[in-house]
């Protein structure tokens, strides 16, 4: 069977929803998500820039622990980083303003 190569994140989106089906790794990948931003912008305001180095423990700490323990799945970011980031934070977004629901099944 031949993977699909996605060329859009517009077309990669569905396919990390489809792999973010379990209602504790979504709000793992949330509290994550939500990490990273809050990382940065401490970094930023307080010039306490060891904050950087967080982010990624933050982000994949969390998104990790939710698709191995959790959806028992491989996270999408290890076949495609960029747009398993760029989906991490429209999730994030998503779920924030009630177009996607924390639980799915």
């Amino acid at each position: 069977m031949q993977d699909h190569k996605y060329k859009t994140l517009k077309e990669f989106y569905p396919f990390y929803l489809q792999e973010h089906q379990n209602t504790t790794n979504r709000i793992l990948h949330f509290v994550g998500t939500g990490l990273i931003g809050l990382c940065f912008i401490t970094a930023m305001l307080f010039h306490a820039f060891i904050f950087f180095a967080l982010i990624p423990v933050a982000g994949y700490g969390f998104a990790w622990t939710g698709h191995f323990f959790f959806e028992k799945n491989k996270p999408a970011t290890f076949k495609y980083p960029l747009f398993s980031l760029a989906s991490d934070f429209l999730l994030f977004g998503d779920l924030m303003m009630g177009r996607q629901p924390f639980r799915v099944k």
